[in-house]
């Protein structure tokens, strides 16, 4: 059964999904979003079990697919270029599989669809880092970022990690609902399996010092999206598109332009 997502709109023009990754939510693509509204209509969604979308137990990648139809539908949109980052790319690309005329184009940020279950420790440390913080005894933000330094010392991941931690009336809690994330890690670190090749227009843009997209999934990329072009950003990691968001964004907008239906009078 497919939940109501939380969205923002910008803009207007061409419809365009942007996926944000695990932990985020919409408002990650803001800055992106902001100058792609000049030209489209963006469409920011919280995935479920993120941000303000609802929690539930069932949380895999066609589920996730189900809700943006679902979210596609109620805006009356037959298609829509679509781009996500990290798990976001995950669900763009089960969307491009499952349903192919739904997706007019497909973006895909430092993710393959291959299995990373040997690289799922860093996302289990996190979650464990997150769920033993004693959040009912915290009185202010600050003091839950110097009880993660120890376990995660990098402040930005901090940083980005605590946009989850939220003051209720009884104190703080966490937004995002940890138990079942990481019940589904297995799952989220995964790719389905099934799903026919995609045969429309893809980029995968991947980050020089990332490994998440590795010269050895270019054959299975190539396979599942048969006009797939791969591209790599020089200077950057998994987070690309924070970390060098003007040529991100030029790329993004190069090849959006370049696919999208726009009507009579505006940009080509």
């Amino acid at each position: 059964m497919s939940l109501r997502l939380h969205h923002k709109i910008l803009g207007s023009g061409p419809p365009l999904l942007l996926l944000h990754g695990l932990y985020g939510a919409g408002v990650n693509w803001q800055g992106h979003a902001r100058t792609l509204a000049a030209r489209y209509r963006v469409l920011l969604p919280d995935l479920r079990n993120h941000g303000q979308s609802p929690h539930a137990l069932q949380m895999d990648y066609p589920a996730m697919a189900a809700d943006l139809l679902a979210l596609l539908d109620r805006e009356g949109l037959d298609q829509a270029l679509v781009t996500g980052h990290s798990m976001g790319g995950k669900v763009a690309m089960t969307l491009a599989q499952h349903h192919p005329e739904r997706v007019r184009a497909l973006v895909v940020a430092d993710i393959a669809p291959v299995d990373y279950a040997l690289d799922d420790r860093e996302h289990t440390h996190i979650l464990d880092s997150l769920q033993h913080l004693p959040v009912a005894d915290l009185s202010r933000r600050e003091d839950a970022d110097i009880a993660l330094a120890r376990a995660i010392p990098e402040a930005p991941v901090r940083r980005f990690l605590l946009m989850n931690l939220e003051r209720g009336p009884e104190g703080f809690r966490w937004r995002i609902p940890l138990d079942i994330l990481r019940q589904a890690l297995p799952t989220l670190v995964g790719y389905p399996e099934t799903g026919a090749p995609y045969e429309g227009p893809a980029l995968f843009i991947r980050g020089e010092r990332s490994d998440y997209i590795r010269n050895a999934d270019r054959p299975l990329i190539e396979a599942r999206f048969t006009r797939a072009r791969l591209m790599t950003l020089k200077d950057t990691g998994h987070w690309l598109h924070v970390q060098a968001p003007g040529p991100f964004g030029q790329i993004l907008q190069g090849f959006l332009d370049r696919h999208a239906d726009h009507g009579p009078g505006d940009p080509p």
